[in-house]
């Protein structure tokens, strides 16, 4: 389908908000790396995400969701399709009637001590812990600095410290393919870790959750002590896409890296971390291509020195 083509469907009024044609991922992703895409959607509402996938459907146009570009490696040749971008979707609301949200809790006196979250997919992560800090909502702490948005926390089950999204998470809004929006109740999803069974063809919209209510002072005070443990462990402030394998069963990704030797090894501008030996850095120019050898020599010298295979938890896309 032609550029022309795809300009003529959003024209017929029927759609509000940005459309981009051949961006370069690499200013899309918090790495810096990738060729063009060929379409980027920017929606502003429900009723224009609706309207975009039921104009493309039929179409033979790949689509996916791009959130801020974090946990995310785009291949140098670009990628095929449409991105739909939320970040029109950005609002925070307390839930007024948290009875409704969290029946299994029938003391008035436990409700009085809990407060109820709408949050849209959109929303930055940062944000949202930064609205719990004013208003002394406890539960998230530990997520503080993790980047990205809400909702891709929410699809990649974001953790740290041993806190994960699904423990303060109670549903799940999305939509399907059809522009159907579906509620998708915590009971009937299934998280594990950084991964969720919400299915890849479902868009989420926004998700409710609960905290519990504490002192401003008291939350601002363990968001603030993450920060540092994090800041003291991790590369704070370097291009990173976040752990690049999964941790395998009862080990550590970044511990077994660094075991096998491979702390500050390099291909072209990527660099395994000095600091979390999880984090791969771009170290300015870094192309996919460095990446994904860099990843390739790390994986072999970790099979070779402990006999354990690591997996990717960075998401790979786009054509060589």
């Amino acid at each position: 389908m032609s550029d022309k083509e795809i300009k003529e469907i959003f024209a017929k009024g029927l759609f509000k908000g940005k459309i981009k044609f051949d961006e370069p991922m690499s200013a899309y992703t918090s790495l810096k790396i990738g060729g063009p895409l060929e379409i980027m959607v920017f929606p502003e509402d429900i009723v224009s995400l609706k309207n975009v996938l039921i104009a493309v459907r039929g179409q033979g146009i790949p689509l996916f969701v791009l959130g801020a570009g974090t946990n995310l490696l785009v291949r140098d040749g670009g990628v095929d399709g449409m991105a739909v971008c939320l970040t029109a979707f950005k609002n925070i609301r307390i839930i007024a009637n948290l009875k409704n949200l969290v029946p299994y809790k029938s003391s008035a006196i436990e409700l009085e001590s809990y407060v109820g979250l709408f949050v849209e997919a959109g929303v930055p992560l940062g944000k949202l812990i930064n609205f719990t800090k004013k208003n002394g909502y406890s539960g998230i702490e530990a997520l503080a600095g993790i980047p990205g948005t809400f909702g891709g926390a929410v699809y990649m089950n974001a953790g740290s410290f041993g806190t994960e999204i699904k423990d303060v998470l109670v549903s799940v809004a999305v939509m399907n393919m059809k522009g159907e929006i579906r509620i998708l109740e915590k009971e009937g999803l299934k998280f594990s870790y950084r991964s969720s069974n919400i299915a890849a063809d479902m868009i989420i919209l926004s998700a409710n959750i609960i905290l519990k209510k504490d002192s401003p002072e008291k939350v601002s005070g363990l968001v603030n002590e993450f920060l540092e443990k994090k800041r003291l462990s991790h590369p704070v402030g370097e291009l990173s896409a976040g752990c690049i394998f999964k941790n395998p069963g009862g080990d550590s990704a970044g511990r077994l890296i660094e075991a096998a030797g491979c702390k500050g090894i390099m291909t072209g501008d990527a660099e395994v971390s000095t600091v979390h030996a999880n984090y791969f850095i771009n170290k300015g120019m870094a192309t996919c291509r460095d990446f994904m050898k860099l990843m390739e020599t790390v994986k072999a010298k970790v099979k070779g020195f402990s006999d354990i295979t690591l997996e990717p938890e960075i998401r790979i896309i786009g054509r060589n």
